[in-house]
């Protein structure tokens, strides 16, 4: 009975763990429209489809990006080799939707889910 609970319980925190939120509070930001800008927007070229960076590009930004003035500021006067994304490329509120995005990503399972 206990390794029937004790199986049931990490089933049921591997699948917490991959299921993203609706949209993260407060946020006022669309999770879709943000993914779509994030693609058409070339963000996942270097950070990944899902916000997890790459080693020899950009680093990882989701889940649990900057928090949203942060990420705002950043993006428009970013440091390193990243371009910078002025108003006229996306807007605040496009912003807060890839931001609403990377937040909904879901977090890593744990490693005592991934253990053999």
């Amino acid at each position: 009975m206990k390794i029937f609970l004790l199986a049931f319980l990490t089933s049921a925190l591997a699948l917490a763990a991959q299921t993203p939120p609706a949209a993260p509070p407060g946020s006022g930001g669309s999770i879709e429209r943000g993914k779509t800008l994030y693609v058409k927007n070339g963000c996942a070229g270097c950070h990944g489809l899902e916000g997890q960076g790459a080693p020899t590009s950009g680093p990882r930004i989701g889940p649990n990006p900057l928090p949203l003035a942060a990420f705002i500021k950043y993006v428009r006067a970013p440091k390193n080799q990243m371009p910078p994304y002025t108003g006229k490329v996306m807007s605040d509120q496009d912003l807060t939707d890839v931001h609403a995005f990377l937040a909904a990503r879901p977090k890593p399972a744990a490693a005592s889910v991934l253990a053999p």
